[in-house]
């Protein structure tokens, strides 16, 4: 709804160098929403995080906050914080003296500030350790200090810039869940910058994909795995089998020699499409009744299921599947059509759903 929306871009691009990194932004973000910003390097993710912080300024284009045009305020003055992944912690100062640091310069009294860090401490499970070192902590504890440190002066948005980049897998996966708790208790609006799908899929909210300076779809992150509005949303978000194709009419795909009944319509007659389907929705059954058959000839181990990639002769299909039939084993392919995915060629792209505007 229109009075949830806390931010909006609205017509944002950015040149560096006369090479554009942002071509004509428009999205919002609501009050309490954890938003992620998607895509490979380069693709502007980090260059929007930080017009919307301040530390840059588009070349077109204005930045809305609660209504209000803060595209020529200072960061210093905007309701928002932000976490880098360079945690950019005082090495001089203890823990405690990290977190009250912008408070002490809004001159707050010495108890409220004590009360504030002692909080703040709590909710990123560090208690007692207020004063110990930043150089004694681990890089999952020094993480959490910068986040209580941007936390602890109340703003109505945290942006977070890759802040789980440095850390190890596991400890990568935990802080995931944390900082997903975190916002849901504290009510504040999180926008969050990565290239990794599985973070983006495990703690948004709404996810954002970008891809050179555009945006390609922004949706919940069910949304945008079971439909991806194309190959490269696709083939970023999850894996996928990706086959060029020939939409002969409305619920009908001709792709891999084999005629497939689908779901989708509206693309034409004849026409080319680009056919998506997701590992796990291809179902292996005997060859006498495989839309298409195959060799198998790689099984991979990968704890929740084996993945075969089987050789069909004119294309390489990866399955998915908790049963692993062996290396050489002739077998057939066949996909239900509800999990047949149709959409333009990437030359054709245009953004799906959402909150662009």
């Amino acid at each position: 709804m229109e009075e949830q929306r806390l931010i909006s871009l609205e017509n944002i691009s950015k040149q560096y160098d006369g090479v554009t990194v942002l071509d004509n932004i428009n999205l919002y973000i609501r009050k309490k929403e954890f938003v992620t910003l998607l895509g490979p390097s380069g693709c502007g993710k980090t260059t929007t995080l930080r017009i919307i912080g301040g530390f840059e300024n588009a070349d077109t284009g204005r930045v809305m906050f609660d209504g209000q045009d803060i595209s020529g305020l200072p960061a210093y003055k905007r309701r928002v914080n932000t976490v880098f992944q360079k945690y950019a912690l005082f090495p001089h100062l203890n823990v405690q003296d990290n977190i009250a640091f912008g408070l002490k310069l809004k001159k707050m009294p010495k108890d409220e500030i004590a009360r504030k860090v002692d909080y703040m401490l709590d909710l990123v499970n560090l208690k007692g350790f207020g004063r110990r070192s930043v150089d004694s902590l681990s890089g999952g504890q020094q993480q959490r200090i910068a986040i209580a440190r941007a936390l602890v002066n109340e703003p109505e948005v945290l942006l977070l810039d890759e802040p789980l980049g440095a850390l190890d897998l596991k400890l990568r996966k935990e802080m995931q869940l944390e900082l997903k708790s975190m916002q849901q208790r504290l009510g504040i609006t999180f926008l969050y910058v990565t290239h990794d799908q599985e973070e983006a899929l495990t703690m948004s909210d709404t996810i954002v994909v970008m891809r050179g300076g555009k945006i390609l779809q922004i949706g919940t992150p069910k949304s945008i795995y079971d439909e991806p509005s194309n190959a490269f949303v696709a083939n970023f978000i999850g894996e996928s089998n990706i086959f060029p194709g020939t939409m002969v009419r409305d619920e009908l795909v001709h792709f891999c020699g084999v005629d497939f009944p689908c779901v989708d319509s509206g693309f034409g007659e004849d026409k080319p499409v680009d056919v998506v389907i997701r590992p796990e929705d291809v179902l292996l059954v005997g060859e006498d009744v495989g839309q298409v058959t195959g060799v198998i000839k790689s099984v991979l181990f990968k704890g929740v299921h084996y993945e075969m990639m089987i050789d069909a002769g004119h294309s390489i299909w990866k399955v998915h599947s908790t049963t692993m039939q062996p290396e050489g084993s002739r077998v057939g392919l066949s996909v239900v059509p509800f999990n047949i995915h149709i959409m333009h060629p990437m030359a054709e792209d245009a953004p799906k759903e959402g909150n662009a505007q």
